[in-house]
């Protein structure tokens, strides 16, 4: 598969389409899934709660980071990560319009 031409498409569906790949993966989800049950954590506790190795941890994170879901600040020696709140509520209204709209007459359907 080609290089994407996201110049077609609007920021919205470019947007959507970022969130959506970073939430693709297993692994992320399990991310998102420990932080949103314990508040926060230090990446060597991701690392044994996920059982993979620290570089895909961190790749992980770094993807998740860079989109802006989580958060994360140095202490001491370690990193702390936790959800970002501002994000995760525009992530959970973008999932919530996207999802959230009607289908069209089935009567018209090509499919039906």
């Amino acid at each position: 598969m080609g290089t994407t031409r996201s110049d077609l498409y609007s920021p919205q569906i470019n947007l959507q389409a970022e969130a959506f790949k970073a939430l693709a993966h297993p692994a992320r989800i399990a991310i998102i899934e420990h932080l949103l049950s314990t508040g926060t954590c230090i990446n060597n506790e991701l690392v044994q709660e996920l059982g993979l190795a620290q570089a895909t941890v961190s790749q992980h994170l770094r993807e998740l980071k860079q989109l802006g879901i989580i958060q994360g600040q140095i202490e001491g020696t370690r990193m702390c990560y936790c959800i970002e709140p501002k994000a995760w509520e525009k992530l959970q209204q973008m999932l919530h319009t996207f999802f959230n709209r009607d289908l069209p007459n089935t009567q018209n359907l090509c499919c039906s």
